[in-house]
């Protein structure tokens, strides 16, 4: 039996008393961060913010098995912050639209939820109509004609049935009970909220595809709230992306458990505190880039460099070689070579052992 099909179903219960211990552990966890970044300047914060949530949306899509362009998807959130960075690139409509949705999503925290904006952001994700090969429906909530909507793992023919959803008849009902727990104001905590309405959505599983996304933007919503803050300063689907396999693991158990959803609240409450624990690393990393470019501050930089050494403190991902220097900067080899140099010979770039072709760079910080 699905946790679904019991017949108190939605309402969910849990222990307080086993809550409580880490709820308050992650609350202050949570206001000493939020203090440390109401310390920084609007430029840091803002900095801060477009890096989280460009974390949030490379890192969702990645848990569904999905590697987005980071540029691409920095370059889209940017914009829709209104902010201007070095090196924006023009981003294809599937990443425009898994962007926009996050950016709704945390940035019109106290607007309501309603069936037409989760819509909206369906719409959004896949903006030709299909998944993959498949031709779904859009924008709306599955159809009864496509029941059983499973959750299937394993090669066809032999596939494993995780989860099987509410038949698509009880879904306007369903989600009408949703949408008005969800917008309602109560004494719930708004970290458990999040993850109530995490697991409540990835339950009804109201859509042909997306469901996963949706139900992590909705929890950041939720944190949103809890922060009452538009910046994003600690990623969620960062740390579930690294506990993958206890995610898909805990909310299989849960999905088929009772209406006692204490051990879910627990795994997901942790994976909070190790998000907003790592949020620590990504200040620094924030901290450190200010102070390089307030001692380069008089260095003499063409756009090309500019850029780049941007990328390599964002976290570029291998070495730094002429090539991809060519490639990135899209100029000539000879252009980029040049540019390389002069960055040596300003003590910014740093020759790494080996030379000739497999020559590479590090960044002198």
């Amino acid at each position: 039996m699905y946790i679904h099909e019991r017949k108190e179903w939605p309402n969910f219960t849990w222990s307080d008393e086993e809550l409580l211990p880490i709820l308050s552990k992650v609350r202050f966890n949570q206001g000493r961060l939020l203090g440390q970044m109401e310390g920084l300047g609007f430029k840091l914060k803002a900095e801060a913010s477009l890096q989280t949530l460009t974390d949030d949306v490379l890192k969702s899509s990645e848990i569904e098995g999905e590697k987005l362009p980071v540029d691409q998807v920095r370059s889209s959130i940017a914009r829709r912050l209104g902010l201007d960075i070095a090196g924006m690139v023009q981003a294809d409509r599937h990443v425009e639209g898994v962007a926009e949705m996050m950016v709704d999503a945390t940035q019109k925290f106290d607007q309501p939820l309603t069936a037409e904006r989760i819509f909206g952001w369906h719409a959004a994700l896949f903006p030709t109509g299909r998944s993959g090969m498949h031709k779904i429906t859009v924008g709306d909530w599955r159809k009864a004609e496509d029941d059983p909507m499973q959750v299937l793992s394993g090669p066809m023919g032999k596939e494993r049935v995780h989860f099987e959803a509410p038949g698509g008849a009880r879904l306007k009902i369903e989600m009408k009970k949703f949408l008005s727990w969800f917008n309602q104001v109560d004494n719930t905590d708004l970290l458990i909220k999040s993850a109530v309405a995490h697991l409540w959505f990835v339950t009804i599983h109201p859509m042909d595809d997306g469901n996963g996304r949706i139900a992590r933007a909705l929890a950041d919503m939720q944190l949103s709230r809890s922060d009452q803050s538009s910046q994003r300063f600690y990623s969620m689907s960062s740390q579930i992306r690294i506990q993958r396999k206890e995610y898909y693991e805990c909310l299989e158990k849960t999905q088929r458990g009772n209406l006692d959803i204490t051990s879910w609240l627990v795994w997901f409450l942790k994976c909070l505190q190790r998000a907003i624990s790592s949020a620590d690393e990504k200040l620094a990393g924030i901290l450190n880039k200010s102070k390089f470019w307030e001692k380069n501050c008089n260095a003499i930089l063409n756009q090309r460099q500019t850029m780049i050494i941007n990328k390599l403190m964002d976290g570029f991902e291998g070495k730094l070689n002429s090539s991809k220097w060519s490639k990135m900067a899209k100029c000539s080899p000879d252009t980029a070579l040049r540019d390389i140099q002069g960055l040596i010979n300003r003590g910014i770039l740093q020759k790494e052992s080996g030379g000739g072709r497999s020559t590479s760079y590090r960044l002198m910080m």
